[in-house]
């Protein structure tokens, strides 16, 4: 089995489901059920998907859930984005967190499919 601390983008990914719950404190009550509950579901799939990926047996399943972190990363992203323009938040901090964790995670994906660590 493999360590899931010992990943940096679990380390990120795990300050990014962090920031999504501060981030998204303020936003409006009528967005709860909506874009509030959304963002934070992604945002705590991303290490979750990592933690449950580590803890497979076969590199293919390990993959696979690496695959889902980073679109749930993706999707963070880009709510965050959307969150943003209609004055939820202020800042880019949220973007930018979600971006550099699938980056990071895009770099492992590609290092495990051409046969590194």
């Amino acid at each position: 089995m493999r360590d899931h601390r010992k990943l940096k983008a679990f380390e990120l990914a795990d300050k990014l489901a962090l920031l999504t719950y501060s981030e998204t404190k303020a936003f409006p009550r009528e967005e709860v059920f909506g874009l509030t509950s959304q963002l934070r579901r992604a945002g705590v799939s991303v290490p979750s998907n990592i933690v449950e990926g580590c803890a497979r047996n076969t590199e293919k399943d390990y993959l696979r859930f690496l695959d889902d972190a980073y679109g749930s990363a993706k999707e963070v992203e880009y709510q965050a984005s959307l969150a943003r323009r209609l004055s939820y938040l202020k800042t880019t901090h949220l973007e930018e967190a979600a971006a550099e964790v699938a980056r990071v995670l895009n770099a492992l994906i590609n290092s495990l499919r051409k046969g590194g660590d």
